[in-house]
């Protein structure tokens, strides 16, 4: 896969983990303007704490991303930020740019300090490895637990002209609404102001990165970048609505690739709350059965307890009636207005074992809906996590 015009990519290895690429770079060799959201977690790592305010001091402009894998930088302190900051502007010297130009972006475990002299020594190589096709090695650079790459793409109509989106994404631990252990680049040859991308990333991020959960914790990191470099050469007033649906297609594409690639995840569990109140009420009830542990547990195992659901939503804090509350799962009538339904355990077990579960819930209390996408919780987890950091 090809990145949209006026980009290029690499992904090397630095030496900051042992065997696997840890560094990786997106180039914009004329500029690109950016727009980007951050994790809402209060210990926010160095290169957050940094991209976060290069944004707001270029006005939205980006010449190159400097991410790595390996180690987060979170929690370090002015070390830490002292060695970001000495990549960014390593970075903004071998490119002929302002540091502010330069988006940083780390992964990997928390509470050490980046070894900003290993990402230094091999910027030069990153460098040289830039290209049109260098997706795919960015995509391996970025990696943690994550079993492989993550890339989508999708095109759309704009003035007229027809433009593409690539997005490449990592992520598959810590991973929760607002933002999780997940890092995504989103690139588009679209001429787009700061302003416009800001709306049409939140609104996408809403719908895909801000509805899935692994294991409902939310990491230090988390960042999702959006770049155009206009190279499209559409009106800059053009109407956006298919590069939303195309931008909608690709989050989501990398949405569903981190929740299926879950750490121990066998399947994923599509949890959609019909007839809320309200969309928090929705919200509620969704996010209530995605990150229920009893909930998952038998989502491994295949089997149908869907007194575990309801008891999850009768706890989320939505606002309904029991008696109006109907659950299906697929074809599957499950319960009917708080009643057991008519079914055959059989059938139930069958959708279970599927690698997506889809689960109705409709609480007939109103018009407001929402979905999330999750994964199952299995003995894997359990142990890639107790040995992560060995």
């Amino acid at each position: 896969m090809k990145l949209p015009k006026g980009f290029l990519a690499s992904g090397v290895r630095a030496g900051i983990r042992k065997k696997r690429p840890d560094l990786g770079m997106i180039v914009a060799p004329d500029g690109a303007n950016a727009a980007a959201v951050f994790t809402r977690n209060r210990f926010q790592a160095a290169p957050v704490v940094l991209s976060r305010a290069a944004l707001k001091k270029s006005g939205g402009q980006v010449k190159a991303v400097v991410v790595n894998a390996g180690c987060a930088n979170a929690v370090t302190g002015k070390e830490g930020m002292d060695a970001a900051k000495r990549v960014r502007t390593r970075a903004a010297e071998l490119l002929s740019c302002a540091p502010e130009e330069i988006f940083l972006a780390s992964t990997g475990v928390i509470g050490v300090v980046l070894p900003d002299k290993k990402v230094r020594d091999f910027l030069p190589d990153a460098i040289s490895r830039l290209s049109n096709g260098g997706v795919e090695a960015l995509s391996h650079a970025i990696l943690t637990t994550d079993v492989g790459p993550k890339i989508a793409q999708a095109t759309f109509a704009l003035g007229g002209k027809r433009g593409r989106i690539v997005g490449v994404a990592k992520g598959a631990g810590m991973i929760h609404p607002n933002m999780a252990t997940m890092l995504a680049f989103l690139t588009t040859d679209a001429a787009i102001a700061p302003a416009a991308l800001q709306r049409a990333l939140k609104s996408a991020v809403d719908l895909s990165f801000n509805a899935i959960s692994v294991d409902g914790d939310t990491s230090t990191n988390d960042t999702v970048l959006l770049l155009a470099s206009g190279k499209l050469g559409n009106d800059g007033r053009s109407d956006l609505a298919d590069f939303q649906r195309a931008l909608n297609d690709v989050c989501r594409q990398l949405a569903w690739m981190i929740v299926r690639d879950g750490e121990g995840a066998t399947r994923v569990m599509e949890v959609e709350v019909r007839n809320a109140r309200s969309e928090r009420d929705a919200k509620l009830a969704a996010h209530a059965v995605a990150t229920s542990p009893l909930v998952k547990t038998a989502l491994h195992g295949g089997d149908p307890n869907w007194g575990r659901i309801l008891a999850a939503v009768g706890r989320s804090g939505a606002r309904f009636s029991a008696a109006r509350v109907s659950l299906s799962a697929g074809p599957v009538t499950l319960v009917s207005n708080g009643n057991l339904a008519p079914y055959k355990e059989k059938d139930a077990a069958k959708v279970f074992a599927r690698e997506r579960v889809p689960l109705v819930i409709d609480l007939a209390a109103g018009n407001a809906s929402a979905v999330v996408l999750s994964s199952d919780l299995g003995h894997d987890y359990v142990s890639l996590n107790a040995d992560y950091r060995s």
